[in-house]
């Protein structure tokens, strides 16, 4: 026997591993000419060691060599599976089929990658074959019944599962399948009576006890699931997946707590991505304590997890999250593609996901394709509402006051509050009542989330319910217009629109961009921010006469004080600069920036974001700079949160980022009397800081060329006396224009809403 040979074979009867993966590539790299058995040997010892992609390179070198194998084809097959490389492995078991027709593992492992690639049609047919081949075999029905319910077929399905637990009470994921089909369908009992049986024929196991902390938290009862979690924590405290649960379950309310449970879970079960990823997107999140550090340790995480070289929708999107926070624009570029990234998103009902690709946009396929990854989940989700509409209640009768509701949970302490204050300050009581519906985490309303039920006919704050009974709730209400204030951002339930329950729906403040769903049928904006394509936009463009945004005094207050003089003259130098969050941030940016920075001697660019006290975050800022010539020297970083208002300061000029503009850092740079320079594109969210500057009396501060861009900056930095006026004068400058009108601007929203509810003429 060949010593190569012999070596493989003692290292496969030792118990296979690496030893005998290393022997036979060896053997097969020396001498291909080897029998069917040994490629097969090396497969399966590649498959035990999850090393998926030499097992698509040697599976297709023994295809090749012996293309009648039908187990090779299988094995080649499996493997693309766990790439999730769905069309070739779907091709390496058609072959592995024709060679095999009756080979119920090959036709198992065809029906489960048609599964994959939702074919129900072709799945139902390769696993009916099986079930009349062998009935009781448990997995056979359990997978029957997915094929089922990949078309609908729901009831069917249901018969399935449960003759997949008759024959095998053991088999948990037939139990899985029947708890998930329940709760889809939005049957509460039933779903926590099928998680008792299954827990009855399996006690305690911790995916059926985990079950219910999923059902729990899906549906909204958090404090419910909390609980439920901690009675089970004393007896199972080395129990990975009941942190992993109670990390994330506490996390929007106590994120102290949930970075403990999630770092407690992580270091149970090192090798479990999912709690990985989720101790990465929590410390992202934390804002107490040292953040910088919190920002730190998510990235270095991040960094570790890519290793894993996931391309799950889920895990990328935190990853997406955690590298922009830090700007590591080449690692982000490694994710993937504009398209397939949002798609993937969109069609795994991360919505929230979408925020973040409003700075990569690059062209104007990129900005249709933005749109389309919206439509995308929006589709999703109408089809979802469509399953389980809600009662409509009687038409009420249309002489009494308009019914307007407000859907947010930002009408609080966050700057959808701020900007929503004007229109809660001046009540059209004459004409409306005011109905406010809140899906806040938090503990406690804070003195913003007070005022706005004080003012409000009713403020239903209401963190433990569901999309459909949040949607219920709201037209029991009888409203004639709802309008949602935050698109696709964390807590808030954009889904709710997709049950109309309100006649007319729009959207409005928190997302600049369209939502996607066919039930929103307006977005609120003006003259100025309206995209000159109109099919930049899915709603249809509900006009402001000046400005879709006003400044409630509230927050835009006295209480900030200018300092007086220029930073100039206390820095000895100018200073740009931005308060704009990184995920505005791209390269394209810094280079516009940077071209400001070089025809401006001697200037330099404040950061005033709490990132700077993160080394990554510095460390990828100078580089981008330096990529430019600009020296590190001239990069400084305010590391603030929440109190940044007085280091506007400490800059004389405001640069925008592109292509997603400022909005509420536009207006606070403003108001503290530091002019903003803004280049407006061609969709909503490139218009933002467009519309604001127009109605703050500065047009010419904002371009649609980027030269132009860097004229006005360098122009306006050479103009020491137009800073100056602008210092002292633009705060009362706003004031009289129509951001600062507040009750011409409230008095011009509810006219706008009056008419859209109740046409005249």
């Amino acid at each position: 026997m060949d010593e190569r040979l012999a070596a493989a074979d003692a290292a496969l009867k030792a118990g296979g591993g690496d030893d005998a993966i290393r022997s036979l590539e060896e053997l097969l790299t020396a001498d291909p000419v080897q029998p069917a058995p040994v490629y097969r040997a090396l497969l399966v010892q590649l498959y035990r060691a999850n090393r998926l992609e030499e097992g698509v390179t040697w599976g297709l070198a023994g295809a090749e060599r012996f293309p009648r194998d039908f187990e090779i084809h299988n094995i080649l097959g499996v493997f693309y599976r766990r790439l999730f490389r769905y069309p070739q492995a779907l091709e390496a078991l058609d072959k592995a089929v024709r060679l095999a027709p009756n080979n119920r593992s090959v036709l198992s492992n065809r029906g489960n990658v048609l599964l994959d690639m939702d074919d129900g049609v072709r799945g139902e047919a390769v696993f009916a074959k099986l079930v009349r081949a062998e009935p009781r075999n448990s997995e056979y029905q359990r997978q029957l019944g997915r094929a089922l319910v990949k078309q609908d077929k729901r009831a069917a399905a249901m018969t399935r599962f449960r003759q997949a637990v008759a024959v095998k009470k053991d088999n948990v994921e037939a139990w899985m399948d029947m708890i998930g089909l329940a709760n889809e369908d939005l049957h509460a009992a039933e779903t926590e009576t099928l998680i008792d049986r299954g827990l009855e024929a399996n006690p305690d196991h911790p995916r059926l006890l985990e079950a219910r902390a999923v059902i729990l938290r899906r549906a909204g009862q958090a404090r419910r699931c909390e609980a439920y979690l901690l009675e089970l924590l004393p007896r199972m405290e080395t129990a990975g997946w009941l942190h992993y649960q109670l990390g994330n379950i506490v996390a929007d309310f106590d994120r102290p707590r949930a970075n403990l449970h999630l770092r407690r879970a992580v270091e149970l079960e090192p090798d479990k991505l999912d709690y990985l990823m989720a101790l990465i997107e929590s410390l992202e999140r934390t804002r107490e304590g040292d953040e910088g550090a919190n920002i730190e340790e998510s990235y270095q995480l991040a960094l570790r997890a890519l290793a894993f070289q996931t391309t799950r929708p889920g895990h990328l999107k935190v990853l997406n999250e955690t590298l922009i926070r830090v700007c590591d624009f080449d690692a982000l570029s490694a994710l993937g593609d504009f398209a397939s990234l949002g798609r993937g998103w969109a069609n795994s009902n991360r919505h929230t996901a979408l925020l973040k690709q409003l700075a990569q946009v690059k062209t104007l396929d990129d900005r249709y394709e933005l749109l389309e990854q919206h439509r995308i989940w929006a589709r999703h989700a109408e089809a979802a509402a469509a399953k389980n509409p809600i009662r409509r209640p009687a038409p009420r009768s249309p002489d009494g006051k308009i019914r307007l509701g407000f859907m947010s949970s930002d009408l609080r302490q966050h700057p959808v509050g701020y900007f929503a204050l004007p229109l809660f300050e001046h009540v059209d009581a004459e004409r409306f009542e005011i109905y406010c519906y809140s899906f806040y985490q938090g503990d406690h309303a804070d003195r913003l989330q007070a005022f706005f039920a004080s003012k409000s006919t009713a403020y239903r704050w209401q963190p433990e319910i569901n999309s459909r009974e949040a949607a219920q709730v709201i037209a029991d209400d009888g409203l004639d217009m709802l309008i949602e204030l935050g698109g696709s951002t964390h807590m808030n339930r954009l889904d709710v629109m997709a049950y109309r329950p309100a006649p007319k729906q729009a959207s409005w403040l928190g997302y600049p961009h369209s939502a996607g769903l066919s039930t929103i049928d307006y977005l609120i904006c003006d003259p100025f921010n309206t995209p000159p394509r109109r099919d930049l936009l899915i709603e249809e463009p509900l006009l402001m006469p000046h400005s879709w945004i006003a400044l409630g005094r509230m927050v835009f207050s006295e209480s900030h004080v200018i300092a007086p003089g220029l930073p100039q003259d206390r820095a000895g130098a100018i200073t740009f600069g931005t308060a704009n969050n990184p995920h505005k941030y791209n390269r394209e940016t810094f280079s516009l920036w940077s071209r400001v920075l070089g025809a401006t001697p001697g200037s330099r660019f404040m950061f005033i974001r709490p990132e700077g006290s993160a080394a990554s975050f510095r460390r990828h800022i100078l580089a981008e700079f330096g990529r430019h010539g600009i020296a590190p020297e001239r990069i400084v970083f305010s590391t603030v949160r929440g109190v940044h208002m007085p280091f506007y300061n400490e800059i004389d000029i405001s640069l925008d980022t592109v292509p997603l503009t400022g909005g509420t850092t536009t207006t606070e740079s403003l108001w503290m009397g530091v002019p903003v320079v803004s280049l407006i594109g061609e969709a909503f969210f490139e218009r933002l800081s467009g519309s604001i500057l127009a109605n703050s009396g500065l047009a010419d501060l904002a371009t649609e060329d980027k030269d132009a861009f860097v004229r006005i900056a360098t122009d306006l930095a050479a103009d020491r006396p137009r800073r100056e006026a602008l210092r002292h004068s633009l705060r009362e400058q706003i004031k009289a224009g129509p951001l600062g009108q507040t009750e011409q601007f409230a008095r011009d929203f509810y006219d706008l809403i009056a008419r859209t509810v109740r046409p005249t003429g």
